[in-house]
């Protein structure tokens, strides 16, 4: 059975899933799916995943749904010869910043994007968006010194850790906002914007 990927492109979720899916050269399908797409409140798609979100993977008798463990269950399924950890403390090391990300950075990062890119420009609150800002900032200069120690947040190599933080700061340099320096991020944010499979699904908003 071929892999198959339910979501729509320009969802941040689905395209963690996909540039995975590419870094590993997996062959699999992928099925548009919410908002404009539908899919998600059929019957069939429920089945898979209750909560009718995306993405989903359906991988032989098994679906996976919450893109971080998606991103957790690729890895070790079909990335063990490329970029799953096998030392359990340097993996845990690294899949903390999956967590990082979901509870520190993206409850604030969340705001910025929906505002600056899914808002009408007449309806943005760009008001509302300093503090946020400066509590982001704070966020990076925790990154920065990790990145000042190693060239990947997933440790020497490229990892799922880089995934979701990727795809956010690619964005986060693109904001037409006033931003701090943080050298070593934007050296490595640099090198994540070269990858091949970065550049297959990151420019779709």
């Amino acid at each position: 059975m071929t892999i198959k990927i339910y979501g729509r492109p320009n969802s941040l979720n689905v395209q963690k899933v996909l540039w995975l899916a590419h870094e590993l050269e997996l062959s699999f399908e992928h099925i548009l799916a919410g908002k404009e797409f539908g899919i998600v409140h059929t019957e069939a798609f429920l089945q898979l995943n209750p909560n009718g979100l995306i993405p989903v993977l359906q991988d032989e008798y098994t679906s996976i749904w919450e893109s971080q463990i998606i991103l957790r269950y690729l890895a070790e399924v079909y990335g063990k010869e490329k970029i799953w950890i096998s030392h359990p403390q340097k993996r845990f090391q690294a899949e903390q910043w999956l967590d990082w990300y979901i509870t520190s950075f993206l409850p604030q990062f969340s705001i910025i994007f929906y505002e600056l890119v899914r808002t009408p420009h007449d309806k943005q609150r760009l008001d509302i968006l300093p503090p946020i800002i400066e509590t982001i900032e704070k966020q990076l200069l925790i990154l920065e010194e990790l990145l000042s120690k190693q060239p990947y947040i997933s440790g020497q190599q490229f990892g799922i850790a880089d995934i979701p933080l990727g795809l956010a700061l690619h964005h986060w340099f693109n904001f037409d906002i006033q931003r701090k320096i943080h050298p070593h991020i934007e050296a490595w944010i640099q090198n994540i914007r070269e990858r091949s499979s970065f550049k297959k699904v990151a420019y779709i908003l």
